[in-house]
């Protein structure tokens, strides 16, 4: 694993958003296509605003997966992931070849099954991901799911889960925020090629020291992010302040 610590959450998503950048139009320039994974939340506010800034990016040849969405929120409601990535990158990107957003509204299992046969058919090459202040990895809550090979799961959302959703703004209370949601599974994010995780906020700073200083465990599933070969862990001062320096 490979960690940057960068002063500010605009200087850390202006480096994890060139690199990102960077590892697509690599494989577009390999292979002719690329597929991606993209994350949403707070965390990925700058990332995602530099990766749209390279305009040498061919979107007609990438396709992309993203990690989670609610169980029965509608995708007009503003904590819909897909609402997100819809309105910050779908509409920016007009181009883009294909996109695969999680409907969780009506039939969540149907949903987990037909996206894991489309994922299966579209090795991932770059995943955009975060980590949770609880530790989580998508949705994936402790104590997370390591061993199920299913590419999208339906997982329960713990308290301080939802208590993150709830203080970063996008629900109106606690009470709002919905109990369940699809998620990729863990060894699903871990078939990606390479992995670009964005970290900013002293709020995650516990999370941060659990995951990258402590044994791997599913009591802080993104500790398994140590695991992976390719992994850049990018940081600002705030969620680095508690690592051993």
């Amino acid at each position: 694993m490979k960690i940057q610590i960068h002063t500010t959450p605009a200087a850390l998503g202006e480096s994890a958003g060139a690199e990102a950048a960077m590892l697509i139009k690599k494989a577009v320039q390999e292979k002719g296509f690329a597929n991606i994974i993209l994350a949403t939340g707070t965390s990925q506010f700058a990332t995602l605003e530099r990766l749209l800034q390279d305009t040498d990016i061919d979107w007609s040849k990438i396709t992309m997966f993203h990690l989670d969405e609610y169980i029965g929120l509608p995708i007009t409601h503003p904590a819909s992931f897909r609402k997100y990535l819809k309105e910050r990158f779908i509409e920016k990107v007009p181009s883009l070849k294909a996109y695969y957003l999680i409907d969780a509204e009506t039939d969540p299992v149907g949903t987990c099954a037909a996206l894991g046969e489309l994922i299966k058919n579209h090795p991932i090459d770059v995943a955009l991901a975060g980590i949770g202040e609880n530790g989580h990895l998508a949705f994936n809550d402790p104590p997370a799911n390591f061993d199920t090979v299913e590419p999208y799961i339906i997982v329960d959302l713990d308290e301080a889960c939802r208590k993150q959703q709830w203080g970063e703004g996008w629900f109106e209370s606690l009470e709002a925020v919905p109990k369940q949601a699809i998620s990729m599974s863990v060894k699903q994010i871990l078939k990606s090629k390479h992995i670009i995780c964005s970290v900013p906020d002293e709020r995650k700073a516990a999370a941060v020291k659990n995951s990258l200083e402590n044994e791997i465990s599913n009591l802080v599933p993104a500790s398994i992010l140590k695991t992976h070969p390719h992994c850049s862990m990018h940081l600002d001062e705030a969620s680095a302040m508690l690592l051993n320096k």
